[in-house]
């Protein structure tokens, strides 16, 4: 029996098809989006509502716990947090001889006074630090200087506690992924600084770290006769940040450790089979194999560490109390101590932020999203 061979079912035979499924794939979506709407109800209840509450009130002049009325007072929360003003210092000149005048005891230069240079009018500047550029000093002032420089210890105590938390959980996570004797009881070991509660932890290391032979640090620098007198750690303002990082560091780079650890066990083993086959050393291959898997994990880490690290509280509350802040216990200062709600709720917001382009920034510098 011969068969026609017609042009136009053949023609039509080359045509893509339809995908069967698209309407069943419509359906699927939809369905998963009515399934996901009771979560983002929620989440909209739990989290954007007091969210834009918070937003809300950082405008007002609210007063926690208080009857006063509430006034709309637009930016100005936000303009006595963020006023900086910077101003040149001259040398003060001696009237008589008309020569720079100069500190007898240290033989430095002796600057105009700050409070006479910084503005008072509307708002009073105070003074927050000095530094000398291309020989001119110059004095940075703030309406607020607690906050400026709960922002630089935060903002410090970030970069660096995360960068070594990052490196040494980084190393954990190499030495620990390996197979070796005892390797069970040592990841679980990793894992009790992490797991000890941080105000527990914050009380152990002031009690480490206290003047005197009662702190085992100066007990050992005095063992050591490299100190001639007791160092009160949390009493010297140059002690005291470096002491939080230390406090911070030894706390969560288990957790770091941990997170890097997980991404290491999803990398399959054939890849570095074939790379040792084809000569590549192991310095090779963590640089150009096991980083770039790793990123996702990296990034992971850094986003869930810095969110930690910029609201950090508890460590700075317990060890330093009012003597330095962070952005948050500066924030619980103003809420509880001077009850002042609206600026306490612009403090969040601005922390909020801060954490915002920090995640952004690391998932576009790891190029995560492209993974």
């Amino acid at each position: 029996m011969a068969v026609k061979n017609d042009g136009a079912s053949s023609k039509k035979s080359f045509l893509p098809r339809k995908p069967r499924f698209s309407i069943l794939a419509r359906r699927e979506e939809k369905l998963a989006l009515k399934l996901l709407l009771p979560t983002l109800l929620i989440i909209g209840i739990i989290a954007f509502y007091p969210l834009a509450h918070v937003f809300y009130t950082s405008f007002t002049d609210r007063i926690f716990a208080g009857r006063e009325e509430t006034n709309f007072i637009g930016f100005d929360n936000y303009r006595r947090l963020l006023s900086v003003h910077i101003a040149t210092l001259d040398p003060v000149i001696d009237e008589t001889t008309g020569e720079i005048v100069v500190d007898p005891e240290t033989g430095e230069v002796v600057y105009e006074r700050p409070i006479d240079i910084l503005p008072r009018e509307p708002i009073r500047f105070r003074e927050v630090n000095q530094f000398t550029l291309f020989g001119t000093r110059y004095v940075v002032g703030a309406t607020d200087r607690n906050f400026i420089l709960a922002f630089s210890n935060t903002f410090i105590f970030t970069v660096v506690s995360v960068f070594l938390e990052l490196v040494l959980g980084l190393a954990i996570a190499l030495v620990v992924n390996s197979k070796f004797r005892f390797r069970g009881p040592m990841r679980a070991a990793m894992l009790v600084p992490w797991a000890v509660i941080t105000v527990v932890s914050a009380r152990m290391w002031e009690w480490m770290l206290a003047p005197g032979r009662a702190g085992m640090f100066n007990a050992f620098f005095d063992w050591l006769g490299v100190v001639e007198r007791p160092i009160a750690f949390l009493a010297i303002s140059t002690f005291q940040l470096p002491a939080m990082i230390a406090v911070d560091v030894w706390k969560t780079t288990p957790f770091m450790a941990l997170l890097l650890l997980a991404g290491l066990q999803t990398m399959p083993e054939d890849i570095f089979e074939a790379a040792e086959i084809d000569g590549a050393s192991k310095v090779r291959q963590f640089f150009t194999i096991t980083l770039p898997l790793l990123k996702p994990a990296i990034a992971v880490a850094l986003v869930f560490r810095t969110l930690d690290a910029l609201r950090v509280f508890d460590i700075f509350q317990v060890m330093l109390g009012q003597s330095q802040y962070s952005l948050a216990s500066y924030n619980y200062f103003q809420l509880v101590a001077n009850r002042n709600m609206g600026l306490a709720s612009a403090i969040g917001v601005l922390i909020f932020f801060l954490i915002f382009i920090f995640a952004i920034s690391y998932i576009r510098m790891l190029g995560v999203e492209r993974e």
